[in-house]
């Protein structure tokens, strides 16, 4: 197989559909783990990348142009985005501006647009939005599409699933930190164990902890280590998580539950890339990449003061979505019959009746309840043939309509596969805040993944979407 770095940006090549002609673009950002986003997705592309940590330093590169886009943090402490549009139009250079940040406003964006920026985004950033610009800028032509080396027993089939995976692809060179998002069961380790594999980090550790499994008064000493006699009961000395990990990717799921108390200790290690181990007087600086999950909604939980926003940010630089089970009706067969080879160590054939109540069946509890049925069905089967009696009774008295109504919801053609009620809320919202998706989810009451997820969902369904920004 090949190396970490070199199969990274080989997976990232393979997942651009279109390359552009030689052209330079300068990012100009001090976030290192945004920073380095920017120049995979960018490069990628077929585009010679230079970067800069503030302002200043991309006013001083401007001479070694010349430059075809660049691409600027609006939040630096040494110059803002603003105070560089301004400095590089005095200078009389009349390149392409696209500003990203992670406090959007609407005066902002209109001040930006009038400064002669071409785009405003907002982080964590859509890639499929930043290609957008990309091709807007950049002149392209098509190039064939590529299967992604998946990990052994990963299924990918679904069309949302696809484009997820190729979103993966795209992140996992670069040293971003990612907040994969979904439902409980869903396959969120499956997704950091792909960025960890796919990433320059593969030769180094992959550490996970459940956040939600371990007492509070433990997690901290589990995610920072400590030294003998630290507290009670620590009768030897601990190396934590972040240690265990360093030169590798630590993954914490359900960050959601941490306590505030140790979410600010949390900010602090991400921010300084030092950690100081209980009862010790020395730091340790550290090398890790975090990827978090949650089946949460953060947003609700910083409005409610129980997470904070600071923290939320730093983790969440790239949010991935992954969708439930049911809206990915076309892996639940070739899911299970995975399944049931690893459980049986051999092939088992799979009755016509044991399919259909396999697709009939909405799996309220996702990748999860689906491998525990399979378990089930593997043990209880005598012979080398499942049938519906080896499936849980729950999966075989649920009510066939409502089976068959969701995945005709998750598998239905043309608009209808939506609800009519919904989809007008969408457009409305959409065209009212100007195609702005934070002011058009803010207005529908719900987040902003959700609401991308349900464009990315109409879009495959062949409907027009305003684009971000209002541009038609």
């Amino acid at each position: 197989m090949k190396g970490g770095a070199e199969l990274g940006m080989s997976l990232m090549r393979e997942c651009i559909t279109e390359r552009h002609e030689l052209s330079r673009a300068l990012i100009v950002d001090d976030d290192p783990g945004q920073r380095s986003l920017l120049e995979s997705a960018v490069s990628n592309a077929g585009v010679e990348v230079a970067s800069a940590e503030g302002g200043r330093a991309a006013l001083e590169m401007l001479d070694q142009g010349p430059w075809d886009l660049v691409i600027s943090d609006v939040k630096m402490p040494d110059m803002d985005g603003f105070e560089l549009l301004k400095a590089i139009r005095q200078k009389g250079v009349e390149v392409p501006i696209l500003f990203v940040t992670g406090y959007a406003d609407i005066k902002d964006a209109v001040s930006a647009m009038q400064m002669g920026a071409i785009r405003y985004l907002e982080k964590p950033i859509d890639l499929h939005e930043l290609k957008e610009v990309l091709d807007e800028v950049l002149e392209g032509e098509d190039s064939e599409e590529q299967a992604l080396p998946l990990l052994e027993g990963t299924v990918v089939e679904a069309p949302a699933m696809k484009n997820l995976f190729e979103e993966v692809a795209l992140i996992a060179p670069s040293a971003a930190r990612v907040l994969i998002t979904g439902e409980s069961g869903v396959g969120k380790e499956v997704l950091a164990e792909h960025l960890h594999a796919w990433s320059d980090r593969s030769a180094g550790p992959l550490i996970r902890i459940n956040c939600a499994a371990i007492p509070e008064n433990l997690l901290e000493s589990e995610l920072f280590g400590h030294e003998k006699g630290a507290f009670t009961g620590a009768e030897r000395k601990h190396e934590g998580c972040f240690l265990r990990a360093n030169g590798g990717t630590l993954f914490l799921d359900e960050i959601g539950e941490m306590a505030l108390s140790l979410q600010a200790k949390m900010l602090r290690v991400l921010q300084d890339g030092v950690v100081t181990p209980l009862g010790s007087s020395h730091s340790v600086k550290v090398d890790v990449r975090v990827i978090s999950a949650t089946n949460q909604e953060l947003e609700k939980r910083i409005e409610e003061k129980s997470f904070r926003e600071d923290l939320f940010y730093r983790l969440n630089v790239v949010e991935l979505f992954c969708p439930p089970l049911r809206d990915r009706s076309e892996e639940v067969v070739h899911l299970a019959k995975t399944m049931a080879v690893a459980f049986a160590k051999e092939t088992r054939r799979f009755s016509p009746g044991f399919e259909k109540e396999l697709l009939a069946y909405s799996w309220p509890g996702n990748v999860r309840e689906l491998r525990n049925a399979m378990e089930r069905a593997v043990l209880l089967s005598r012979g080398g043939i499942l049938l519906p009696e080896h499936l849980p009774d729950r999966i075989l008295k649920a009510s066939p309509s409502e089976g068959k109504a969701k995945l005709s919801a998750s598998e239905g053609s043309g608009a209808k596969a939506l609800a009519d009620r919904e989809l007008d809320w969408i457009l409305k919202a959409l065209e009212e805040h100007g195609g702005q998706r934070t002011a058009a989810a803010k207005a529908l009451g719900i987040s902003r993944r959700n609401l991308l997820y349900k464009i990315k969902k109409m879009e495959s369904l062949g409907m027009k979407i305003p684009p971000p920004g209002g541009r038609s």
